[in-house]
């Protein structure tokens, strides 16, 4: 992948992960991490960590995953479940003749680094999650709950069963990445707050507005790297990470819900998804947890307070994970 509009990011090769081949941007040497990105990104997403960790002393290793990117792109839903997603980590381990990585993972890839500690906990040196907490499996389905609880127009209950958000996004991929890459759009949600009960997040509604709130977070020439990739790789596969919600929940029904490997968890103060009761549920599931906060960020940490970021985990890299 040409990243000319980001000479800090490194240029992305092949690598034959076992299903799919991915788009690997590496950099350093030493203890290996993994950088795994969310939903609508790219390995890009990491360019302010890949250079500091790689200072640091680790070997980075930031993949465009599965349906992104100059990645792979299988056509069918079932080409996207969590065991495909990990197993492509895993693939690209053994591919890399590595026993064991650091794994951190932000929004969606949070969620893959999560089960990852579950259903590969072996090949784990550490997680690090950011923004989305660890959530144990529910004893309903979690699609049926989402449509029961928040209805059919929010944005998973929709991807399921239609494709109008696949189109609808790649129409204009510019527009709904600046849409969606925002900062300070809690203040938005908090004054809906004000007017009664919180709105359940539609994509497709964002998408309809004239003011899409918030501040602009991207430059124009990171902009252009997202929008130009979305416009030749589509939204259909991203979209698919969340087609395989009741499968996923169907198929780890006795894996045990309880990670045991060093957790760091890295919050944001106004992230517009995820509550603070949500982030205090996970403790007793994750033993070994340390949790730390960013003032004044949203969602897109990595991209929002990226010193600040860096600064947390390499503090907790030098303790549990020394270079």
């Amino acid at each position: 992948m040409n990243q000319s509009n980001s000479p800090r990011f490194p240029d992305a090769t092949l690598v034959n992960a076992g299903d799919i081949d991915l788009a690997v941007h590496q950099a350093g040497e030493g203890p290996p991490i993994f950088l795994v990105h969310g939903f609508p990104e790219l390995a890009f997403s990491w360019r302010h960590q890949v250079p500091a960790l790689a200072g640091a002393g680790y070997h980075v290793v930031a993949p465009d995953m599965r349906g992104y990117g100059e990645s792979g792109k299988p056509p069918n839903v079932a080409d996207y479940t969590i065991q495909k997603l990990t197993g492509d980590l895993v693939g690209l381990m053994d591919a890399m003749d590595l026993e064991k990585a650091v794994i951190i993972g932000h929004d969606w890839g949070a969620l893959v680094t999560w089960q990852m500690a579950l259903l590969a906990p072996e090949r784990m040196a550490g997680l690090v999650a950011l923004n989305i907490p660890f959530f144990k499996r529910p004893p309903i389905n979690p699609i049926t709950y989402m449509r029961y609880k928040l209805g059919k127009d929010f944005y998973i209950v929709n991807f399921q069963n239609s494709d109008e958000a696949d189109q609808r996004f790649a129409e204009n991929p510019k527009r709904f990445i600046d849409v969606m890459m925002r900062r300070r759009l809690i203040d938005r949600q908090k004054t809906k707050k004000k007017r009664g009960k919180r709105r359940p997040l539609s994509l497709l509604e964002m998408l309809d507005r004239e003011d899409p709130g918030g501040e602009v977070l991207l430059t124009p020439e990171e902009l252009h790297v997202y929008a130009e990739a979305f416009a030749r790789s589509g939204f259909t596969g991203p979209i698919n990470w969340y087609r395989n919600f009741a499968h996923n929940w169907k198929s780890t029904k006795r894996v045990e819900q309880i990670v045991r490997i060093p957790s760091l968890f890295v919050g944001a103060s106004d992230d517009a998804i995820v509550s603070r009761s949500q982030i205090e549920a996970m403790k007793p599931s994750v033993p070994d947890l340390e949790i730390r906060m960013i003032n004044d960020c949203g969602h897109w940490t990595q991209q929002e307070k990226p010193e600040e970021l860096n600064e947390i985990l390499l503090s907790w890299l030098s303790r549990r994970y020394p270079a």
